[in-house]
């Protein structure tokens, strides 16, 4: 069961709790289980969902995936022929195979069936799906509860698309859970500070980048945070920046981030308590959530010593069932029941540290170079606000490592960069030309994009400066 059993249950012992809030408007636990309940003979065996932030979501969400329906959640953003050529995908492999969805009642179907129909993020190629089971979700609920500590009376702010896996996934968790979940109907820092101010959010749910923003604008405002107990951090480890404006912003907060994946779902994680010092920042992710095994393994399914590089591979109940569509036999491996999305990283006495994707990696005279590991560097060098780092194509070395810095107050310098990291990265790991960005390029789903970096310094973007 991903979380309709859960919901009759809050529904039937307080009904007039609040289970969902979204831009202000509220939806108690009997408002949200009779409301869907309402849709649910209507709901057809799949259920395509693109729309805004909305508490008619939540409620569509809750009923396309009763019984053995199966949902898919699509950005409301991509453009429509995008959308339109996802739909006929799904009409085409997932509708046929899929049973009638008998069941006229708002109830979870049987554990083994298939229920999301996951999306990766793309805006100009079709996405590929996988496909996930109900029993991967409650394993991976039961997982994030115990190892967040979320409890009833929290009061989770999720501030980004519900249509995004992340904000989706914290909707769930929360009504499995029995705590009260909040949304905004588009990120907004001033609407974000307000829930906080407000509504007594215990709770933060968001990407690195909203973190910066609503922690650095929340200390310049004077935007109490005191009242968050915990801030769930996705998307990549933080920098040194951010988690310093974090801990002054939100003082009694445990911060965790964590590393996981769309098609793995959770695999490690770490927090930092309120008044730990945070050590010195590296690409440590920490331990194992609960029930997850972790090996780095080579590309021959060969199981590597701690402190060697290779394929992150995960054994558990939460992996997804694997692609619908856009399988090329990389994006998901498989050696043996041990799980893999090409992510590299390294074990060191238990605790994983990740490296980043090997196609980000840069091979420069010979050695293997991965950006993620240049960008906490580099962003630990005072005068840094944020970083990026790429390969460039050079003619001696093959590629050559650059990085992009957006300048804090008083800017930085190349000379004072080149320092900075001199103690921190190898010879051959430093950033050869720096440039200053006026901000960093990202993608419109708000992730960092290392290509759109090289596509600037190619096109001499006058957002993009060459420090000397």
């Amino acid at each position: 069961m991903p979380f309709l059993d859960r919901l009759q249950r809050w529904a039937d012992d307080r009904p007039d709790g609040t289970a969902v809030v979204v831009a202000g408007q509220r939806l108690s636990w009997e408002e949200l289980r009779d409301t869907a309940a309402g849709l649910v003979p209507g709901t057809p065996a799949v259920t395509v969902l693109s729309e805004e932030n909305s508490l008619h979501f939540a409620v569509a969400f809750a009923a396309a995936v009763a019984g053995d329906r199966q949902c898919a959640a699509l950005d409301p953003t991509w453009p429509l022929p995008l959308q339109d050529s996802i739909r006929d995908r799904i009409r085409g492999t997932v509708a046929p195979a899929a049973e009638a969805a008998s069941v006229p009642d708002l109830a979870d179907g049987p554990p083994d069936t298939p229920f999301l129909i996951g999306l990766t993020s793309g805006t100009t190629s079709v996405p590929k799906a996988f496909s996930r089971s109900r029993r991967s979700w409650q394993l991976s609920f039961d997982a994030s509860v115990e190892f967040f500590g979320l409890h009833a009376d929290d009061k989770t702010l999720a501030p980004g698309p519900l249509a995004a896996s992340l904000n989706l996934y914290a909707l769930a968790e929360c009504l499995y859970a029995g705590s009260e979940f909040h949304t905004l109907a588009r990120f907004d820092v001033g609407d974000a500070h307000a829930a906080v101010s407000h509504d007594g959010i215990t709770r933060l749910v968001l990407v690195p980048t909203m973190l910066r923003i609503l922690s650095e604008r929340g200390l310049s405002g004077g935007v109490d945070a005191s009242g968050i107990r915990s801030i769930i951090c996705a998307g990549s480890k933080l920098d040194a920046r951010t988690l310093e404006a974090a801990r002054r912003w939100a003082p009694n907060a445990t911060i965790f981030e964590y590393y996981g994946a769309s098609e793995l779902s959770f695999v490690s994680g770490a927090g930092l308590p309120p008044g730990q010092q945070q050590e010195q920042r590296g690409t440590g992710i920490g331990k194992p959530f609960p029930g997850v095994e972790i090996r780095i393994l080579d590309d021959g399914g060969v199981q590597l010593p701690d402190g060697a590089d290779g394929n992150i591979c995960v054994r558990s109940g939460m992996v997804s069932d694997g692609y619908l569509w856009g399988d090329d036999g990389q994006a998901l491996q498989s050696f043996d029941g041990w799980h893999t999305v090409g992510d590299q990283g390294y074990l060191d006495g238990g605790t994983l540290h990740m490296l980043g994707r090997r196609s980000d990696m840069i091979i420069t005279a010979g050695t293997n170079v991965y950006p993620h590991e240049v960008e906490l560097a580099l962003a630990s060098v005072p005068g840094v606000a944020a970083a990026v780092a790429a390969g460039l194509a050079d003619d001696l070395r093959g590629q050559k490592v650059v990085a992009g810095i957006v300048p804090s107050h008083g800017g930085v310098t190349a000379t004072q960069l080149k320092a900075g990291v001199e103690d921190v990265l190898s010879r051959s790991k430093r950033p050869l030309e720096y440039f200053a960005l006026a901000e960093l390029p990202l993608t419109d789903r708000g992730k960092l994009s290392r290509e759109l970096l090289l596509d600037w310094i190619a096109r001499n973007d006058p957002r993009i400066r060459r420090l000397g």
